[in-house]
C-alpha cells in the first residue's frame, strides 16, 4: 500500500481540526501553514472532505473548517477511503473477489490477509488518538517491530541481512544459515 500525498495531507489537515476541536474553525491557509501542505492542493482536498461530511465548512469572515463528528469517531480508515479509495487491491479488484488457478489458488488468503490487517491498523486509530498522542499500544508494539525490521535503506539498494542479502562490498550468508527458520 502506497500512501498518496493527498491521503497524507487530508490526514494531516484533520489532525489540526481535531487539535483545535472545541475551538472555532480554521481557515485553509492556518491549516495549509501549520503543516506545510501546499494551499490549492489542500483546498481540493478539503472539498473532498466536505463532500464525504467528514467535516463541515462555516462562511464568513469566522468561517473555516471543523470536523464533522467528534475526533473520537473518525478512524484513519474513513479518511483513506476517502482519499484513495479502497484501502488493497490487486489488479484494480478488491482480495475478497479475486480468483486464481493452479497453485496460486492461495494467494487470494494472502492478500484477504493483508487487506485485513492493513484494515484492523487503520480502523483502530483516531483522528483522538493522534491529537492527543495516545496511540494504541497493539499500533505502537508493531511500530517498534518496523523500527527493527532487518531492511535498511541505502540510496537506492535495499540492504536484508537476515533475508540472504548483503551489503555491498560483503559476502551474503549461506540461504541455510538462516537462524530463524525463513529461506
Amino acid at each position: 500500500m502506497q500512501i498518496t500525498a493527498k491521503t497524507d495531507y487530508a490526514v494531516r489537515a484533520l489532525i489540526e481540526l481535531a487539535v483545535a476541536e472545541g475551538g472555532g474553525p480554521m481557515k485553509t491557509p492556518e491549516i495549509a501553514e501549520a503543516q506545510r501542505i501546499p494551499r490549492q492542493f489542500l483546498e481540493n482536498t478539503m472539498r473532498d472532505l466536505t463532500k464525504a461530511r467528514l467535516i463541515s465548512s462555516e462562511r464568513g469572515p469566522g468561517g473555516g473548517y471543523k470536523l464533522s463528528r467528534p475526533a473520537d469517531e473518525i478512524a484513519l480508515a474513513d479518511i483513506v477511503r476517502v482519499t484513495s479509495g479502497p484501502l488493497v487491491t490487486v489488479r484494480n479488484e478488491l482480495p475478497e473477489d479475486l480468483q486464481f488457478d493452479g497453485n496460486a489458488v492461495p494467494m487470494r488468503e494472502v492478500w484477504l490477509a493483508l487487506h485485513m490487517n492493513i484494515r484492523s491498523v487503520l480502523k483502530s486509530v483516531t483522528l483522538a488518538d493522534i491529537a492527543n498522542d495516545r496511540l494504541p499500544k497493539k499500533l505502537l508494539g508493531l511500530a517498534a517491530e518496523g523500527e527493527s525490521l532487518p531492511e535498511k535503506r541505502r540510496g537506492s539498494q535495499l540492504v536484508a541481512a537476515n533475508w540472504g542479502g548483503a551489503p555491498p562490498g560483503k559476502k551474503a550468508p549461506h540461504p541455510a544459515a538462516s537462524s530463524d527458520g525463513c529461506r
